[in-house]
């Protein structure tokens, strides 16, 4: 896949702090109930860490009580990449970034209560917040 904003590890290990680089670039998770956006309630939006892709709007963010800042749904349709993840012996769907391709968690139909029914369940290392002015 060709993303609009392209670099090589090399310029993303740079761009990065080293725990984004393997959330971001590598696919790895940060723990639950470490991440800094989690309990974040100001009016704002959530960007991608590695290139400034609006992604979500804090009326969609939701408490699931799952370690993780949740979303019912990306800012726009085309803001995120939806891609099938067989890692783990399971079936998910994992969520990029659609603009640079940075992994920032999956999503999971177990929304339940939201108005889409879905959970989009992030990596706080891959978010940037930005608060409303």
């Amino acid at each position: 896949m060709s993303y609009e904003v392209a670099k090589s590890n090399e310029e993303w290990s740079t761009a990065l702090t080293e725990e984004q680089f393997a959330v971001l670039r590598e696919g790895a998770t940060e723990r639950a109930w470490t991440g800094e956006l989690l309990d974040e309630d100001r009016a704002g939006l959530y960007a991608c860490a590695g290139c400034g892709n609006e992604l979500f709007v804090s009326g969609t963010k939701f408490d699931s009580n799952c370690g993780w800042p949740s979303f019912y749904e990306s800012v726009r349709e085309d803001a995120v990449e939806l891609l099938e993840d067989t890692s783990l012996g399971m079936v998910r769907t994992e969520v990029r970034c659609a603009k640079c391709g940075g992994h920032l968690g999956h999503v999971f139909p177990d929304g339940f209560g939201t108005p889409t029914g879905d959970r989009y369940c992030m990596n706080s290392l891959s978010l940037e917040f930005k608060p409303a002015e």
